[in-house]
Order: C-alpha cells, then structure tokens, then sequence
C-alpha cells in the first residue's frame, strides 16, 4: 500500500510540473512545511504547488481532478480554525501571484493578486490617502487572498467593516475548471452575472426556492463570520455573489484576482487609552463609545498587557483611536470621548498623540495571539475559540457567562480583542495531548457554541469555521440552513474537491490535532528548557504559527530582529516558523524520517544565523538558536563535522594558540597560502582573514597592572572574551580607561580557581593556561559537551570571585548573552549557572548600576549602527540608550542582524545571504548617515562586517568615550 501511495505521488507530481511553470514539490521538506496553519490542526499534502498567475492554477486543477486530489488554496498560513492545512495539493500563493494589478486613486478600487500582503496594498494605498479597511494583527505578512477566504476583519472594523465590506469583485476557478467573475447585481433573467450557465441558473433556483430561509436564519450583527452568506444572494441585498463568496475558505473556488474597496485614511489619528476596574466593565462600557465614531475599540486586560508603560490606573483597558482631519482634531476628538467615558466609571484615561507611544502600545494588541498561548505560570494555551461574536450591547454579560463557563470546565484563558464589535479572543489551557483532556476540549467547545447562540451570536466573529467550529454549526444555524450550506457547496463543487473536511461536512473537531504523532515523553536532550519543564517538543510546540518571523520589511522606528534569513531568503524554510514547523515533523516521525539525523532539518538551520532574535521577538518565545544548538549536537553525535566546526567553532584553542606567532600568522594571512587555509577551514573564500592581536588585551593587563596597580574603587570584573582579547584588545583597553575614570576598579580573572576566592595578582603566572570562555563557539556549532566542559571550567573559577557581589562585566554582546542565557541552560544541573548568569552586566549597565553618578564626556553628535542582535534579544539595550544620551550621542541604532552573526558569515556557502542581511538594516542606515556621525558597532562581528562590507568603520561604544576621555595608556 505504501509502495503504491508513493507511486501515485510521483505521478501526481510528474504531472503538475509537466503542465505548471511555476515550482512543483513532494520533497519531504516542502510538504513538511505545509502540514499546519495557526490553528491546533495538522494534515500532510501530497504535493504544492506554487502558480505563476491564473493558467497555473487552471492547469493544477486540471491534473488534480484527473488524479483524483483535492486542492487547498494558500496565502500565509495564518488561519486558526485550520482551513489552510489540507491532504492533496496546496497551492501556495505567496511566491509569485502577489501583483497589485492595478490601483485606482480616483474610484478608490484596487485589483490585486490573492498573494499580495496587506501591508503592501496599504503601502500602495497610502501614497494616496487611501488604505484597505480591514487590518487583522498579522497584517504584516497575511494576503489578501487569505483575508478574502476567511472574511477577516481586523481592529478597524467598527469603522471599516469586514473584508466583505470591501469586495467588489471575485475572478475564481471552480474544481471543475469553470471560470467565474463574482459581483454584484443580476442579469435579465434576474440569476447572478459573471456565471457560467450552470452555476448561473443553480444559484437562482436556490436562492429562489429558499427567500424565506434565508431571510430569517441569520443573526443581525457586525461580526457574522460562519457559514455561507448565502443572505448576500437576497434581491433587497443587492444579489451580492461576491460577498456571498468571501469567506468561503477556499471550499468554492479558488480565487486568482479580486477587486477590492479603498476607504480614505484621516490625516491625524490618537490614541484614548481607558482603563476599567475589571475586564467586564471594560466590556460593558465599549458598546457605548460607538456613537463617537471610534476607528478603534479594542479590550485588554491586565493578565495580558502586563506591565506596559503608558497606561492609566485599572485592571482592563480599552484602546480607542480617533482620527481626524489635523492632529488637533484627533487630540480633541479623543479628549470628548474621555471626558464622556469618565462619566460612565473609568479609572483613568490617557491620551497618546505620539505615534511612537501608540506604535508600543498596539504592538501588546498585534503580539497578543502569540502572548496568550502561554498562561502567567508558563503552562500552554491553544486556539479553538478563539473569536466568538455576540452582539456589542450583550458583550459585558456574554463575558462573564463565558468565564463562567470556563471555570466550570476547570480551564484559564485570557480574552481580549475586538470590544467594539463584541468579539473576543481568547486561547485557552486545553489539554490536547491526552484522551482525557480532548474529551474536555470537545465538551467545552459543544457547551460554548450553546452559551454563544443562547447570546444571538456567531461562533465564528473574524477566523472563519475550519474545522474547529464547522462541525458546531447547526446550533447557531440549524440543520435547515446547514442543509442548504451543503447543497450550494454541492452546486460549485460537485466533486468536492476543494478543501474538504472544511465548513461543509466537516471533520469533527477533535480530528486531526497536531499534537497527536508527537512523542508522548520528553525526547533526550542538552539543553534545560527552562521555561518548558525540559521536555524539547513543547519547546517545538511554541510555535502556533502566527508568523511574524515571515515579516518582508521591518516597521518604522522598529528595532526588531527576528527573522534575518526570512527576509534575505523569502522562503518560508528559513523563517523560525519554517523551521519549528520541521522540528516539529521531525519528531513526529511521518514526513520527516530521519529524526536527528534529518537533511531536511539541517537544511533549514544552515541559514538560521543563531541571531536568537526570536528569543525576544517571537510572541511566543520560540528560540531557534538554542533548537539549532540542540539539532547539530545530535545531527553530528559520533560523526565528522563541517570543517568550519573544527575551525571556527573551536576558535577560542586556535587563537589562543597561535597568540605567540601572531605576526607570522597575520604575514601568512596576507599570501597565497590564505586561500588554501581557508578552503580547508571551510571559510568563505570571499572572506578576508582577521588579523590576530599582536599583544593581547589580558597580556597588555598584566604589563600595565605590574607597572602601575589599579586604583582603589568598587571592583568589578571584567571579562576577556576571546574577540576582545585576540582580536579587538582596543576595546578592552578602552573600557579599561572609562571604568577607572568612572570609579571603578577592573581586575581580570586568573584562569584557574585561587584559594578562598582571592582576586589574582600582579605576580601570578599569566597565560600558561588556556584563558576562561563563556562557550560561545562551540555552542553556536552544536559542540555541546565540549561546551559544557569549557563552562564547567568557568564556573570553577568566577563563582567564589562573584560572592561578594561583584559583577562580571562583558564587553562582547554575544558572549554576554552565552553567559546570560547559554550557559544557565546548558549547565541546568549545576546551582552555580544562575548566580553566574545574574551578575552579567554589559559595558553600560555596568556604568549605570556601579557608577550611578559618573557623567560621561559631552560627544554632541548624531550615532548610526546596529545594536547588537544578542544585546537587543537577551540583554536589552535600554543602559546603552541613557548612556549614550548622557553623552550627547543621538539618534537611533538600527535594529535587524549584521549578517556575519560570529561563524555564519565566514563559513564557505554563507556569504551572499550574509550580505543580504547587512544590507536589510545595518549598511543603509550606515550610508545615509550624515558626515561626521559616530558609528556604533559594540559587537566584533558587525564591526568586521563593516570593514568588509562597507566604507566607514563601527567602534565600540567604550571606544569612542575613552577617546573623549584622553588618550589611554600604552
């Protein structure tokens, strides 16, 4: 039987690339990709396929229905309710139809692609005072055609409405390969236009035969996403065909081309920021802000938002953006709407007209289907229902009957979202692993969808049905209007081609759960995984899928990182998505085999730059750069490594090593010779070599403290990391120089432990041994025991250094962070791990925390650069920021990576994505900078990456105040 399956495959494969131009694929990897979509759902397809425009896709249904295979369309694979998951082929439109064909100013109309991203039309739009109404939190990444499937709506719907409200017109393609053009009105015979005359005189028989059904199904109310809108086919409607296809989630036909609304954008907008005692004041309260003409009024509470900045007094917020014709209108309008507000019970209000403060504040709104699926004590939290909708006056009682609800169920949630149009979102601590738990979820879901009808509400208010509220649907609609559902499907698609299992006789919604082919126990590994009770999978398991690693372009005043490869690459392998999507298939075991030893794995981690800007930009935390660490350990476990492995993951041995010879080694570097050594390093032949220290920054130490010792002051210590000492030893001597003239006492660590955690002196033997190291190299290669060893050995000599208090300062953003983070993690059984990582601090944390009165030389002058990506993701950057405007340096860094990322940009294979992503954030930001800007690079792989790459060099910051400071000493 599988011999067959396989056959067939090929096939099916041989076939479509024969009669498609664009990219055909049943390679494990491809499909592995698209087994799963934001939602708790999990199905493997045969095939995908990437069209090039509307012949493709004809031609892929032509072979699809001569095989037999079902088709699910897809844009990002943001959906919930699991309706971009399928079993045949899966047409991926997120790679080439993705035009916007044209763009009317003038009729406020577009016509695009169903592979455009909304940001891209809003882009478009914008230039002319124009935006596209809905706007859901993955705006940044989602496509139109996806909006268009599942009738998304998004934060402004109170103004702007749903994605219905917005369409004009549908080109699409039927299973059966018949072409419609969906709009509005009705020809002579009074059937829909743009139909094929069977579909044509199918639907006006329907329609007909059900005006009475038809009028008196449906609930009234703004946020009516489930099921057909089969109303919209009604004469006093207007015989909207298009409409009635929007939301239809691909079970239809397959849309090519859309005609959407523009709506003109306020000049001005501010931000009313309200906050309420409790979540259900906050909702009692947003319906009656409506006849203020709000664009926004979206709820949160605080076991969501945390401790934001900017907030006013409560314990729930609602967030109301009013826009206007000037600034002053929108403050002034925002104002009234406090002032009424306050009458009606809020605990405080704040008004934020700068954009920045608002960018901060809707970013806690955007991340929010990220955040919530992990609860305040790190337990996990799933989708499922994830939008119900009741009516806006019914939302205060609607919530706390939910809550109820969930209380009774024994379960925890956190609702926020779209208070305005009485929607909610919500994930909730179901138990999805276990039979037991399953049961609950299904008992939950049938009492939910009970309370949400008892309520006149739509179990589905923005995601659509799927497969997690289709199989619910008779108890909002009854099994009459349900039967009619099914029948209109049966009348597109009779063969039922199009993503089936889907809306119309669904499968149930326990079925298909993603979790279910993973291990049922912890799989072994290295790291601790902390925050996921050592078990790997549900570290893997993090990853819902919301992709916001799949971001094109960073946002405006953004510092984000996450995700570098994504954005230099554009596939979806080498997004933190793609790549927990094939962890995940790997552990399952079913379309990736090989478990740890996975080419397809190792594929789609070679261009994961170790950035860790997941770690701190992903809603969820995933942190690709620990998984990679893990992955490689055990790809490599008893087998030859990359020659790079050797070379530069075990660099901190070779420059220790060759410290001595530093000036033959740097001739050597300069000949013909390089070229040979590089090549058996496995280094990028179009990367120049370092040149090696000739005195290193701990030899220059020990010169200078026998000749003069350091000063009375605080003591703090200071690490010399393996780039500052063989590499960059003017940096350590210049954070040397502001230490001390700030008042502190830097000492180095000896290389071995002395008795009773004595502090090393000028006497003692210097350089015999090799010099301490956090681990960095060997960790970034997966060299994990070795690692570990080289940790161990740390910990022996800092922790009885550190007792009193001190802290260990890193000048090296990357080793910080492998200190901070690596090293606690990978050591999890050793208690001193985490007083080690505790007393971390970097260069300017360390002025600000032990030299809280120093004021630094006045620079006045505008900076340029990158911080660092480990800094941004680990450390934080706030200290350096109030540093550096004590010090009159203004401005903002970039944020983004450098591309070269310590190992990544030197090994043989890497150097064209490493300047991709230098030139995503760091070198523009480097070149527009004014004559006489300071540019800022703390970390040695952005400053090398600027030597190579660019015409101006990057210093550390401890450079540039020492420079201020005077000249330090020889």
């Amino acid at each position: 039987m599988a011999d067959r399956t396989e056959t067939e495959k090929r096939d099916l494969t041989k076939d479509l690339a024969a009669a498609v131009r664009g990219e055909v694929s049943s390679a494990a990897a491809d499909r592995a990709l698209m087994t799963m979509d934001a939602s708790n759902y999990r199905r493997v397809p045969r095939a995908v396929v990437a069209p090039r425009d509307a012949e493709d896709v004809a031609a892929a249904l032509r072979v699809c229905r001569e095989h037999g295979v079902p088709v699910v369309p897809r844009g990002a694979g943001t959906s919930i309710a699991g309706q971009a998951t399928g079993v045949g082929v899966v047409l991926d439109f997120t790679r080439h139809m993705r035009r916007i064909v044209s763009l009317d100013p003038a009729a406020r109309t577009a016509v695009v692609e169903p592979g455009v991203i909304l940001d891209d039309l809003r882009a478009a739009a914008g230039a002319h005072g124009l935006t596209f109404g809905p706007d859901p939190s993955t705006h940044s990444r989602c496509t139109l055609g996806g909006m268009i499937g599942n009738n998304s709506c998004g934060s402004h719907s109170v103004a702007w409405g749903t994605t219905a409200d917005s369409v004009r017109e549908l080109e699409l393609l039927t299973y059966g390969g018949e072409r419609v053009r969906a709009g509005r009105g009705t020809g002579p015979t009074g059937a829909p236009t743009g139909l094929p005359p069977r579909l044509r005189d199918g639907v006006k028989s329907l329609v007909d035969a059900e005006l009475a059904l038809l009028r008196t199904g449906y609930p009234d109310l703004p946020r009516r996403i489930s099921g057909y809108a089969l109303d919209a086919l009604l004469p006093e409607q207007g015989t909207d065909l298009a409409r009635a296809l929007t939301g239809s989630e691909g079970t239809l036909g397959v849309l090519t081309e859309a005609t959407v609304r523009l709506v003109e954008t306020p000049a001005a907008r501010v931000l009313a920021v309200l906050g309420y005692p409790d979540e259900s004041a906050a909702a009692e309260a947003a319906h009656t802000l409506l006849p203020h003409k709000p664009m926004t009024v979206e709820g949160m509470a605080a076991d969501l938002v945390g401790s934001a900045a900017g907030l006013p007094e409560g314990g729930a917020w609602l967030f109301v953006e009013m826009g206007g014709a000037s600034p002053a209108e929108a403050a002034a309008r925002a104002e009234a709407l406090c002032r009424a507000a306050a009458a009606d019970g809020t605990t405080g209000h704040a008004v934020v007209t700068d954009p920045a403060g608002q960018r901060a504040l809707w970013r806690i709104r955007e991340d929010a289907s990220g955040t919530a699926t992990r609860m305040p004590d790190g337990s996990e939290a799933w989708p499922g229902w994830e939008d119900c909708a009741v009516p806006p006056a019914r939302l205060g009682p609607y919530l706390r009957d939910f809550r109820a609800l969930l209380a009774q169920h024994g379960l925890r949630g956190t609702p926020y979202g779209h208070f305005g149009d009485g929607c909610i979102h919500i994930r909730i601590d179901f138990d999805l692993l276990t039979p037991p738990g399953i049961r609950r979820f299904r008992d939950f879901s049938h009492d939910l969808a009970d309370l949400v009808v008892a309520h006149g509400g739509s179990l589905s208010g923005e995601h659509g049905d799927g497969q997690a509220r289709a199989e619910l649907l008779p108890k909002m609609y009854g099994p009459e209007l349900v039967g009619l559902f099914g029948r209109f499907k049966d009348l597109w698609d009779p063969a039922a081609g199009l993503n089936p299992g889907m809306l119309v006789r669904p499968d149930r919604l326990d079925d298909n759960l993603r979790f279910a082919p993973l291990p049922g126990r912890p799989v072994p590994v290295e790291f601790g995984y902390p925050h996921d009770n050592g078990d790997f999978s549900a570290a893997v398991r993090r990853c819902v899928g919301v992709a916001k690693c799949r971001n094109e372009k960073t946002a405006a005043g953004s510092a984000d990182v996450m995700c570098p490869s994504f954005r230099a690459t554009g596939e979806e392998q080498h997004s933190t998505r793609g790549r927990a999507r094939l962890l995940h298939e790997m552990l399952a075991g079913e379309v990736i085999t090989d478990g740890w030893r996975s080419p397809e794995v190792h594929d789609a981690l070679d261009l994961c730059l170790s950035c860790k800007g997941c770690r701190s930009d992903c809603p969820v935390g995933v942190d690709m750069a620990t998984y990679k660490a893990e992955f490689l350990h055990h790809h490599y476990e008893g087998r030859l490594r990359p020659a790079a492995h050797y070379s530069m993951g075990r660099l901190p041995q070779w420059l220790h090593a060759a410290a001595p010879a530093a000036p033959a080694v740097n001739a050597l570097a300069r000949t013909p010779l390089a070229a040979i050594a590089k090549r058996l390093a496995g280094v990028a032949p179009e990367r120049p070599l370092p040149a090696l220290a000739t005195e290193t920054f701990t030899r220059w130490w020990w010169r200078r403290r026998r000749a003069a010792p350091p000063a009375d002051g605080r003591t703090v210590l200071l690490w010399p990391d393996t780039f500052t000492n063989h590499l960059s030893p003017q940096v350590g001597r210049a954070a040397v120089r502001v230490l001390e003239a700030a008042g502190l006492r830097p000492l180095l660590p000896p290389t071995a432990p002395l008795p009773g955690g004595a502090l090393p002196q000028p006497a003692l033997p210097r350089l015999r041994r090799p010099p301490l190291c956090c681990g960095l190299t060997y960790v970034s290669t997966g060299q994990l025991d070795r690692a570990r060893a080289v940790m161990r050995r740390t910990l022996d000599v800092l922790t009885p250094l550190l007792a009193a208090g001190r802290p260990l300062v890193v000048l090296e953003p990357s080793c910080a962070a492998a200190l901070r983070t690596d090293l606690p993690e990978l050591l999890a059984d050793d208690p001193r791990a985490p007083r080690l990582a505790a007393s971390v601090r970097t260069f300017a944390q360390t002025l600000e925390d032990f030299a809280p009165d120093w004021r630094p030389p006045r620079l006045d002058r505008p900076v340029a650069g990158q911080t660092h990506c480990h800094q941004h993701a680990v450390l934080g950057d706030a200290a350096d920021r109030r540093l550096r405007e004590r010090a009159g340096l203004t401005g903002q860094l970039s944020g983004g990576c450098c591309g070269l990322a310590g190992n990544f940009g030197f090994e043989r294979g890497h150097y064209d994505i490493s300047v991709a992503c230098a030139e995503d954030q760091l070198l523009p930001a480097v070149r527009q900078s004014a004559p006489g800007t300071e540019i800022l690079a703390d970390g040695f792989s952005c400053r090398t990456q600027l030597e190579h790459l660019g015409d101006r060099p990057g210093r550390h910051l401890a450079e540039v105040l020492a420079e201020a400071l005077g000249e330090a000493d020889a």
